[in-house]
């Protein structure tokens, strides 16, 4: 039996970009299997024409909502409508809210309020009352910036050399540069917010020896900053980030059941 947890993922697509879809799945695949894949829209209209040749690669289900009145997102009340008789046949364990609409920030607080977990994705001008009403939520905008400039890195390192370079400086390893300015600029809580909370979890969460282990705290600054992710602000691990932090040092011990070595934070 399969022990992964189950999320159903309901795209509003009239509030996100069909180029974002690689990203969404593989996001949720961190958290576990997508048992629905649903996108609500007005199909007939030219404006979602880009998403038509997207759903079918993604197994995605098509739910149509003819828009009855002008200026008006007629597949909101659709995607409530379905997450709710979802909910009720608990065949799932979460949610994924894809939207960058602040009318989803009910549905968002109700569904956790019935013990579901609820991922929110959208881009960074997503209100900030949706992103609190999440347990988690995903720029998709920035992921797909970092994605990219992952993408052209790798295309120029596979390009042959066809001359020395002018400097032996060594660029700084891929999980420890920032990216560009734009890219750090989209996150929604300042980082100087983040490092902050980073010294008061270690105070207020940490063991007799001061150290608190580098899962946990990424755990508490999830359940603080539900839009905390580390590729916000540059990094790809938060491994690379705690450095930067000030006083506070990462440090390895080995685990008294295996003999592995975990990583622990503490205050210097």
């Amino acid at each position: 039996m399969n022990d992964e947890a189950r999320y159903a993922v309901l795209i509003d697509a009239e509030n996100v970009s069909p180029k974002y879809i690689q990203i969404i799945f593989d996001e949720v695949s961190n958290y576990g299997l997508t048992t629905y894949r649903r996108i609500y829209g007005d199909w007939t209209s030219n404006e979602n024409s880009g998403w038509k040749s997207t759903l079918l690669d993604a197994s995605i289900t098509p739910i149509q909502q003819y828009t009855y009145t002008s200026g008006k997102n007629a597949s909101d009340s659709a995607l409530i409508i379905d997450a709710m008789d979802i909910l009720y046949t608990m065949s799932v364990d979460g949610f994924v809210l894809v939207s960058s609409d602040s009318d989803f920030t009910r549905l968002a607080s109700r569904l956790r309020e019935s013990g579901m977990h609820v991922i929110g994705m959208g881009e960074s001008k997503t209100p900030s009352a949706f992103i609190a009403a999440c347990n988690s939520f995903k720029y998709l905008d920035v992921l797909y910036d970092s994605s990219r400039e992952g993408k052209e890195e790798e295309e120029r390192e596979e390009e042959p050399t066809t001359a020395k370079p002018s400097s032996n400086r060594k660029s700084p390893s891929p999980n420890n540069r920032p990216h560009s300015k734009s890219s750090k600029s989209k996150a929604g809580t300042s980082i100087s917010i983040i490092k902050r909370s980073i010294n008061n979890i270690i105070q207020e969460n940490s063991d007799e020896e001061g150290m608190i282990s580098l899962a946990n705290l990424g755990n508490q600054l999830v359940k603080r900053h539900p839009d905390f992710d580390v590729r916000n602000y540059g990094y790809t691990k938060l491994a690379s980030f705690i450095p930067t932090v000030k006083n506070v040092k990462l440090e390895a011990r080995k685990n008294s059941k295996d003999g592995a070595n975990q990583l622990f934070v503490k205050l210097k």
